[in-house]
C-alpha cells in the first residue's frame, strides 16, 4: 500500500494552514487587523518575526509538495 499521496497531502494542507496563520499574524503586526499586540507581553518585531517565519516557511512546503512529481520513479 502507497501511502506516498496521502503524506503530500497533509503536508499541502500543513503547508496551507501556516500561510494563513502567518499571514493573520502579519496582517496583526501591521495594523490591518484591529488588535491590541502591546497588551499581549510579546515584543512587536517577535511577532512580525513568528508571522513571516510562519508565512514564508508555508509558501516553501505548500509549492515544494505541489511541484512535487506524483510518480515514485
Amino acid at each position: 500500500m502507497n501511502h506516498q499521496p496521502n503524506k503530500r497531502v497533509i503536508f499541502m494542507i500543513s503547508g496551507a494552514t501556516d500561510i494563513l496563520l502567518g499571514g493573520v499574524v502579519l496582517l496583526i503586526y501591521f495594523g490591518l487587523l484591529p488588535f491590541d499586540i502591546s497588551g499581549w507581553g510579546i515584543l512587536r518585531w517577535a511577532i512580525g518575526v513568528i508571522g513571516a517565519l510562519l508565512f514564508f516557511s508555508g509558501i516553501a512546503v505548500f509549492t515544494y509538495f505541489l511541484s512535487k512529481s506524483d510518480s515514485s520513479e
